[in-house]
């Protein structure tokens, strides 16, 4: 049986590079880069070349690059950590496009005084920019959104947000996790104070992330112990994770305008041939939206028995936002674009990477007509239209 893998915004291989660079790491220069002798010196090098490689990524200083154990520790630094030098300020501003590890960090902050509003989006899943400037205001400590959503992909209007905040007096943390392998983003051209990318987003190994932390921006560290990464991730240092990281962000910075041209020719064709299926739509902007990214509701039918029936034909793929579907209940990012429950029941999430072919999207679209199909024909909503 073929076996086509569309679930890209939830796992990726590590490129076979990657692992390469990591090897000495784990064999050979395996000394704790704190140690002043020699067996120490070259892991600490290469950590420091890695930290460089991840900066420049989104053409930031080397300094400013905080190695952490993922995207979800980077997010909790950057609200948590920031919080505390936020004096009046309670007011912490998100989007119900952010990714559920962000929700649920401004959430438990709730129970430590400080007040969660979110952002208004408009019926592609975009952040409705003027409403918005209506919001945040001097009482917002931090304003946290993504560049595009994890979900239905929509690019956010970052710089336009990035003005408002700053108007304002606020932080502004912007979570990079899906678009950094496929979109640039520079902090020399957006303000922005804080900023999170995950390693494994990258192709690179799974258990590293970092955050960027603008220099002068006041923040602090969640973890006591023996100071590592400036005070901010107490820690001996996962060095082979590190260099991992540092070479994925290499090789993502020098392939990206290739890689996301064939990602754009590969989503396009797989939303072209989705959508010629009757009662099917797009979800997300038609334009504005990640490379990789085709996230289409069926009419109809539920997203759980297409999901099993593709399973069971040898395709991988999401019905929701990445890392959040062990609960059934329907997206809220869907339902805060206007989507109906059934809607969003109804909706999956296609998401590419670059070892996925045409082949692959064409085997895709048409067994996806014939499962829709069979489940509609089961289906009595279906059969009185």
């Amino acid at each position: 049986m073929k076996r086509v893998y569309l679930d890209a915004a939830t796992s990726m291989p590590t490129m076979e590079a990657v692992v390469k660079e990591m090897l000495p790491y784990m064999t050979e220069n395996y000394g704790n880069p704190s140690s002043i002798h020699e067996m120490g010196r070259f892991p600490r090098d290469g950590m420091e070349r890695s930290r460089k490689e991840v900066a420049d990524l989104i053409s930031a200083k080397p300094e400013e690059i905080i190695f952490t154990s993922g995207a979800t520790e980077s997010i909790n630094l950057a609200l948590r950590g920031t919080l505390p030098f936020a004096k009046e300020r309670k007011k912490i501003m998100i989007s119900k496009i952010c990714h559920r590890s962000v929700r649920a960090t401004a959430t438990a902050l709730k129970t430590s005084g400080h007040d969660l509003e979110f952002l208004p989006i408009d019926k592609f899943g975009m952040i409705d920019v003027e409403r918005s400037s209506g919001i945040i205001d001097n009482g917002t400590s931090i304003v946290s959104i993504p560049f595009a959503s994890n979900e239905v992909g929509t690019l956010q209007p970052v710089r336009e947000i990035s003005r408002i905040s700053k108007d304002a007096g606020a932080l502004l943390h912007i979570d990079l996790t899906m678009s950094a392998f496929q979109v640039p983003f520079d902090v020399t051209d957006v303000d922005v104070d804080l900023a999170t990318i995950s390693s494994p987003d990258l192709m690179g190994p799974k258990g590293m992330g970092a955050l960027y932390v603008r220099n002068g921006t006041r923040i602090t560290s969640l973890l006591q112990g023996g100071g590592q990464e400036r005070g901010l991730r107490s820690g001996s240092e996962n060095v082979p994770g590190m260099v991992g990281m540092g070479a994925a962000a290499r090789i993502a910075k020098e392939r990206m305008e290739e890689t996301s041209q064939g990602l754009i020719d590969l989503r396009d064709h797989l939303i072209n041939g989705l959508t010629e299926i009757p009662h099917s739509n797009l979800n997300g902007h038609p334009t504005e939206r990640l490379p990789n990214n085709a996230n289409v509701r069926f009419e109809f039918v539920e997203g759980e028995s297409m999901l099993l029936m593709l399973d069971m034909n040898g395709v991988s793929i999401a019905t929701g936002s990445a890392c959040a579907q062990k609960t059934l209940e329907a997206s809220k990012t869907l339902l805060a674009m206007g989507l109906k429950h059934e809607e969003a029941h109804g909706s999956l999430m296609f998401t590419l990477g670059p070892y996925n072919t045409m082949s692959d999207v064409n085997h895709v679209t048409g067994i996806m007509a014939e499962i829709v199909d069979e489940l509609r024909s089961m289906s009595p909503t279906f059969n009185k239209e």
